[in-house]
């Protein structure tokens, strides 16, 4: 009777042992169903369709590439930072690079509309600030597979710094800047501060709800931008590679920051401060809306991402703040060229 018992209980244990092998270290996941499994979940969560068993084959692979990545990083001893399994878990780095970026460096012709003037320096500012407890950001938004960050970024700003001018916050409209800006290059890539001298030479930028997001390379609907539904006076840079800077201007409104995102820890960053790596290799435009420092006594921006709200802290990131001397590039680049968009407090658009 005790024979059959456990006979009858072999394939049950077995099926245990199998499980428990992928969460025990040492033991390699390609041995264990578990990661079968969760590749399955992860399908049924995100809506992963793929085209044939050889693709979904070879996007396990790289599931499970990236997974063990992740349990391994992890595991590193005063990490201040955790990541996860996100919407990018079966994309290579490279893959997720070039869908998902697309911030580009200036060039001498990208100056069409001459910039003001710094207008926060040297102020008393509080030693946190985060614009979201003021109203003045909106949901977390996804720009899918279009390389668009930049146009995100610029309307963040943009819609941050009207509420805090005029008292409402209206969603903006992404896509009237990737169909209509044509100092940038759509999916392809662009810059903020382009977007800030387009809206201002149009007289406004639209909503959302008005000109919807598609993450297509459209074309500027005229009908469409000619309903103003907020406006800038024009924009602003702040001081390069200087931190302080930067928290004058976040510490006034939200701010335009590109900065490189290119390194895995970004790409499956799920909170804590991110302390990297990275570089100062430009590919990725956020904005900045707001600074603070953890019990720990560490400094960090809080940055607005454009990548839905299952990558990072629902679509934050916590970023070290002044890891580097004053003159320098900020980590990951990002106080090389911040800029943010100057709104009126005047009644009209």
């Amino acid at each position: 009777m005790a024979v059959a018992s456990f006979l009858s209980l072999k394939p049950l244990v077995l099926l245990l042992g199998f499980l428990l092998c992928g969460l025990v270290p040492g033991v390699s996941s390609q041995d264990s169903p578990f990661l079968l499994a969760e590749f399955e979940k992860w399908i049924s969560d995100h809506g992963r369709v793929y085209e044939s068993d050889r693709e979904k084959s070879e996007r396990f692979s790289i599931f499970k590439a990236n997974y063990e990545y992740i349990q391994e990083k992890n595991r590193e001893p005063g990490l201040t930072y955790t990541l996860g399994l996100n919407e990018f878990a079966d994309l290579t780095n490279d893959e997720f690079v070039a869908r998902y970026t697309g911030a580009l460096r200036p060039t001498d012709a990208d100056a069409t509309v001459p910039a003001e003037p710094f207008e926060f320096d040297n102020l008393r500012v509080p030693a946190s600030i985060d614009w979201r407890t003021y109203g003045a950001v909106t949901p977390v938004k996804n720009q899918g597979s279009c390389g668009s960050c930049w146009a995100f970024s610029a309307v963040a700003a943009i819609e941050g710094a009207v509420k805090i001018k005029k008292g409402t916050l209206l969603s903006l409209s992404e896509q009237e800047l990737v169909d209509c800006v044509t100092t940038c290059y759509k999916c392809q890539g662009g810059r903020a501060d382009n977007a800030f001298q387009w809206v201002k030479t149009n007289g406004g930028i639209t909503t959302e709800a008005n000109y919807a997001y598609s993450a297509t390379n459209g074309f500027c609907n005229a009908n469409l931008i000619s309903y103003h539904a907020a406006s800038i006076t024009g924009y602003a840079y702040v001081p390069s590679y200087n931190e302080t800077a930067l928290m004058y201007a976040v510490a006034m409104q939200p701010v335009s920051v590109s900065l490189d995102a290119s390194s895995s820890s970004f790409q499956f960053y799920s909170g804590g401060i991110y302390t990297g790596p990275c570089d100062g290799t430009i590919n990725h435009a956020v904005t900045f809306i707001g600074y603070g420092v953890d019990s720990k006594g560490m400094k960090y921006w809080i940055l607005k991402n454009s990548w839905g709200t299952t990558w990072g802290a629902t679509g934050y990131m916590y970023i070290q703040k002044d890891v580097y001397p004053e003159g320098t590039r900020g980590l990951c680049g990002l106080a090389i060229e911040p800029s943010y968009p100057i709104a009126s407090s005047s009644a009209s658009a």
